[in-house]
């Protein structure tokens, strides 16, 4: 097996977390060399490790409308460019197997949305790879997924937290999940903007529906996820979330990121949830 790489060691041994953060999609170059430019000045202010992270293609949109992004190699030379420009690692997403050397030349961590076909494929290229653990699976799943990425010669793997589905149209975050991903032996990380998504939960004027979400319920996951002592915090920002024209509703203001930042910084801190409590069963004596 490969060695660990210095990113990969460097986002293991963050404290108090590391950040994932950028908006949803690639919207133009200009938007995104702009976000990055803010989100590593706020980063940069705050002390945290970051990571740059938007989409080239939002392939699993429900309706063929959808705003998908600029595809594979126009947002990967953009992608390349927020790197040069600002200094920044990047994490993107692929969608099919064959993606992977070409995403793999330019983000520094290959994130998988629950498509866990594409495991092999994405651990070759020796990249980070983030798992997100499908709405439908239980944290169990991920210690075999992350073994996959291992079996396959890279020990760069990170697990993620996203919800789970609660019926139609809803996800909920069992706090558990953190503690119980532990064991996979590897980060753990909290999705605090995809977990309060209400997928195709918005009727859309004319027909037809959208993802929805609980924008204001972000800073609840948030605290809850570094209370118990994630290893990173995985968000979606953007400066304009209501013109955004993907997951609007999940995208955390900008204008808010350095204030919500400081309180987790500050809960993560002093709380002990990265170390497990040590409960003494013997019988209690006066």
């Amino acid at each position: 097996m490969a060695a660990t790489s210095p990113l990969y060691n460097q986002l293991k041994d963050a404290e108090p977390f590391f950040l994932l953060a950028g908006p949803n999609v690639i919207e133009s170059e200009e938007h995104i060399l702009r976000m990055a430019k803010h989100i590593k000045h706020i980063a940069t202010k705050v002390g945290l490790p970051l990571v740059f992270k938007s989409s080239f293609d939002k392939a699993n949109r429900t309706s063929s409308k959808s705003f998908r992004g600029p595809g594979m190699a126009e947002g990967l030379k953009i992608l390349e460019k927020v790197k040069v420009a600002y200094d920044l690692p990047i994490v993107t997403d692929v969608h099919e197997s064959i993606q992977c050397e070409e995403v793999g030349k330019v983000a520094d961590i290959i994130q998988i949305p629950a498509f866990l076909y594409l495991l092999v494929a994405a651990a070759q290229t020796g990249k980070i790879i983030n798992i997100k653990k499908g709405q439908f699976c239980a944290p169990s799943v991920m210690n075999n997924s992350a073994e996959k990425i291992r079996l396959a010669g890279n020990p760069n793997v990170m697990v993620c937290e996203r919800g789970t589905m609660f019926g139609y149209n809803d996800l909920i975050v069992d706090p558990r999940n953190f503690e119980w991903m532990r064991e996979a032996n590897c980060p753990v990380v909290a999705d605090i903007t995809h977990a309060l998504q209400q997928p195709a939960g918005k009727k859309l004027e004319g027909g037809g529906v959208a993802s929805g979400g609980l924008r204001e319920l972000i800073p609840c996951i948030a605290r809850t996820a570094v209370a118990v002592g994630v290893d990173g915090i995985f968000m979606e920002v953007h400066d304009d979330p209501l013109s955004a024209p993907v997951d609007g509703p999940t995208q955390w203001p900008l204008r808010h990121l350095e204030e919500l930042l400081e309180e987790l910084i500050a809960i993560a801190r002093v709380t002990k949830g990265k170390q497990q409590f040590q409960i003494d069963l013997t019988p209690f004596r006066d």
